[in-house]
């Protein structure tokens, strides 16, 4: 009996190191993965925020919706990158009877790290203008 049982563990031997490699590989995958779509997330959200404030700053009686895509990529530059600001565009329109004032961001999608293929979210912030002629 004792040949056999040593015959069986001789044949695991060494099988612990494999499964620690194998299964430590797929947990710094899977972290690594999280990670980035966090960052994805936080990059959407961040560009998101800026659309509205920028939205806000050019929906002013006293500004240009103009004024609102710059102050959108003075946001997007301190917040990210100036990469993620290339693309930032404004526009005044009447809807239902009142015009709002839109601000559109294309920008990547960070895939690697930052980095990513371009225009690939699209964002927009809205306010409501405070001159309504």
């Amino acid at each position: 009996m004792n040949r056999a049982r040593t015959g069986a563990a001789s044949a695991q031997a060494g099988s612990a190191v494999v499964d620690f490699v194998l299964v430590g590989a797929l947990v710094c995958v899977l972290f690594a993965a999280l990670l980035q779509l966090g960052l994805a997330l936080h990059v959407r959200n961040t560009l998101t925020w800026a659309a509205s404030e920028g939205a806000r700053a050019g929906s002013r009686m006293d500004a240009a919706p103009e004024d609102g895509a710059r102050r959108t990529r003075e946001l997007i530059t301190e917040s990210l990158s100036g990469q993620y600001a290339t693309d930032v565009t404004t526009s005044r329109r009447v809807e239902g009877g009142v015009a709002i004032v839109e601000i559109r961001v294309q920008a990547p999608v960070p895939v690697v790290g930052l980095w990513g293929p371009p225009d690939m979210v699209t964002t927009r912030g809205r306010a409501f203008a405070e001159d309504q002629r």
